[in-house]
């Protein structure tokens, strides 16, 4: 069963933490996915087998914490993460943020870098909500979306399709990171599928270009989707937090 943690908004995340020794590490997960995926579930592990402090948590209307998936946006997840990571953590963090947890983590970075020892990118997916899907949708369906308030999209990881509101695409457009200077002052790994559909690897090397960073690598994988959960794959992202770990 998971613990609780009430924000300041009063939204009640579901999460677990492992307490631990070293750099404490953070997994932000994806939109539309939560705690309980395959990378969240192989960190949880190997925090216990290693005895390094863990957190994990859904973002409110994500797998159980409150509230509905279709009501949230880019900026009530943000205030969820910048919440529970100043409520229950102490000192810098290693941010994992896999797709949009990469963006999340992105946000959190940029809010608290003071509070950010390193961040580790997983088919990270900024400004989504404006690249990969407003921009991607012909005028005539834009004008629908702004005329219906939302719009309901196939899934490749569902049989049902999940909506896309004109809330969560306006709300993105205040939250976008790859339009001004993006300074991380940390070391910085990114991990990247070439044959990711969902955040094709032209996001990763624009993100890649965009950052400053005193130590940021793009690792791309050949063949590795977007879940980018392979026995191989895990072993990266694991490698990847000892090495903006010992970079500090």
């Amino acid at each position: 069963m998971p613990d609780w943690f009430t924000t300041p908004d009063g939204r009640k995340l579901a999460f677990h933490q492992t307490r631990g020794q070293g750099l404490g590490v953070v997994f932000l997960g994806g939109f539309r996915s939560d705690m309980t995926g395959t990378k969240a579930a192989h960190l949880q592990a190997w925090a216990e087998t290693s005895g390094r402090a863990f957190l994990r948590f859904d973002y409110s209307g994500h797998g159980q914490s409150s509230g509905r998936f279709e009501e949230g946006c880019i900026g009530d997840w943000f205030a969820d993460a910048r919440a529970i990571i100043e409520g229950l953590t102490t000192g810098p963090q290693v941010l994992v943020g896999s797709s949009m947890g990469g963006w999340i983590s992105l946000l959190v970075a940029r809010a608290l870098p003071h509070r950010v020892a390193g961040l580790v990118g997983i088919a990270a997916a900024p400004d989504f909500t404006q690249d990969l899907m407003w921009d991607s949708y012909p005028e005539a369906e834009q004008q629908a979306l702004k005329a219906q308030g939302w719009r309901a999209e196939p899934s490749a990881y569902s049989e049902d399709p999940y909506v896309v509101t004109l809330k969560l695409i306006e709300d993105g457009a205040q939250h976008l990171v790859l339009r001004k200077p993006l300074a991380l002052p940390f070391p910085v790994r990114l991990l990247q599928g070439t044959a990711d559909v969902d955040v094709p690897p032209s996001v990763a090397l624009r993100l890649l270009d965009h950052a400053t960073s005193p130590d940021l690598q793009l690792t791309l994988v050949k063949g590795a989707d977007h879940r980018f959960s392979t026995p191989e794959c895990l072993d990266l992202m694991v490698r990847a937090i000892a090495e903006v770990s010992d970079n500090v």
